[in-house]
């Protein structure tokens, strides 16, 4: 599992929409498993990637902060969850 699992995922080698590669990436590459409340900030954490605005905020779920706030920049949402393998694949 890990990177080369992420990898295939972002590939589009199981026909997965992005949204259900996510779940997957997020319940099997990481442990203890990423609450899956966090599926639809991790794609647009993505999609921001792909555009390079790694800058923009990014609402987290209800209960969820990252340093105290309820939204957290783009790139700290695509390196806390290993997300590099889908910039570029969607």
């Amino acid at each position: 599992m890990g990177s080369i699992f992420a990898r295939d995922l972002a590939s589009g080698e199981f026909g997965l929409s992005l949204e259900r590669a996510v779940s997957i990436h997020l319940s099997a590459n990481h442990y203890p498993s990423v609450p899956q409340s966090m599926v639809a900030p991790c794609v647009e954490a993505i999609h921001r990637g792909i555009e390079e605005d790694w800058d923009a905020r990014v609402s987290l779920p209800e209960g969820v902060l990252w340093r105290g706030e309820s939204t957290a920049p783009a790139y700290a949402i695509i390196e806390a969850h290993h997300l590099d393998e889908f910039i570029g694949e969607v």
